[in-house]
């Protein structure tokens, strides 16, 4: 299988990570223009999810001399792995469905940095005492930081005339559960993945980073047939609607899945060399980049009062020391 050994591939693979996880809702704002519902456009985003993992597993999953091939790696792997990798897909696919709700409702620069940051948090510091990688001082400082800005997200937000309302409390409160429940996803990967996988033996009963991956889009489809079904009664929406939407709308869909399991796959990869809290924390920089597309070209805050612009260039500081600060914690 394919791995990576040293610090620079890893350091760019958790840059790539930060740009697709903070890109991918690009294509659901673009779905929405087009009155495309989220419901409708998650269901593409979760097979564009599976159908990647499939790829992967069968190329750079089986290709190389490092570990072992993805059908050699799930013909010794143990029914707990796997119902720990899908169980990581399911926990993050009801976060998610949460975060495109928050988009939705409140905008990608207030529901990334507060759902993200959330998970950031949470999944930095149960991942950290899992594995212990890195200078703790400043990588919590960093992630400290990244908390601030997304503080300074929301307080930004909040003065926007047309999230007074209902609708965008209901959005910030989507968020934070998404954030609460996304923290955990990542940990129960890891958990399912073997130690070291870069460089030593797959252990037994463990799984490839490549088929572990498989398994938690397993989790994901799985359960998005029953979560999903769920918003889709809520909101009045049909299967008939979904199967009569055109190519174009279902393709963005798909899109915005590939994005963001191209951006999974290199993260936990880079985990191999720079340890699993330093490489998801990195990547959960994609606030970083939610907030400069939600600011830059989606214009959210362009009706923002004076007395906002302070605590938009607070955010971005917050966010941009705060990863410098993580990626430090691995030299």
């Amino acid at each position: 299988m394919f791995t990576v050994h040293s610090l620079a591939p890893a350091i760019l693979f958790c840059v790539v990570t930060m740009l697709g996880w903070g890109s991918w809702a690009n294509t659901q704002k673009l779905a929405g223009k087009t009155a495309w519902p989220f419901e409708l456009f998650y269901w593409d985003y979760a097979i564009g999810v599976f159908l990647l993992s499939i790829v992967f597993m069968f190329t750079l999953g089986s290709m190389g001399s490092s570990g072992m091939t993805a059908l050699e790696n799930l013909r010794q792997a143990s029914h707990w792995s796997m119902a720990g990798a899908m169980f990581s897909g399911a926990l993050f696919n009801i976060a998610n469905i949460l975060l495109v709700v928050a988009i939705d409702a409140a905008g990608m620069s207030v529901a990334f940095p507060v759902g993200i940051g959330l998970a950031l948090v949470i999944g930095t510091f149960e991942t950290y005492v899992e594995t212990p990688k890195g200078n703790p001082v400043l990588l919590f400082t960093g992630v400290a930081l990244v908390v601030v800005a997304m503080v300074m997200s929301a307080l930004a937000h909040r003065k926007l005339p047309r999230h007074t309302g209902r609708g965008w409390m209901q959005g910030l409160v989507f968020s934070v559960v998404a954030g609460l429940l996304m923290g955990f996803f990542y940990p129960h990967l890891v958990k399912s993945t073997s130690p070291n996988f870069n460089t030593a033996p797959i252990q037994p009963g463990y799984l490839t980073p490549y088929t572990a991956l498989f398994f938690v889009a397993v989790g994901l489809i799985l359960s998005n047939i029953v979560v999903n079904t769920i918003f889709m009664k809520a909101g009045g929406k049909t299967y008939g609607q979904y199967f009569a939407g055109t190519m174009r709308l279902h393709s963005v869909g798909v899109l915005g899945g590939v994005i963001w399991m191209v951006a999974l796959t290199l993260n936990i990869i880079a985990s191999g060399v720079a340890g699993p809290a330093i490489s998801y924390a990195l990547g959960q920089g994609a606030t970083l980049v939610a907030a400069i597309w939600g600011v830059v070209i989606w214009k959210e805050f362009r009706a923002a009062p004076a007395g906002t612009m302070p605590l938009i260039v607070m955010m971005f500081a917050g966010y941009a020391l705060g990863l410098i600060l993580i990626g430090v914690a691995t030299l």
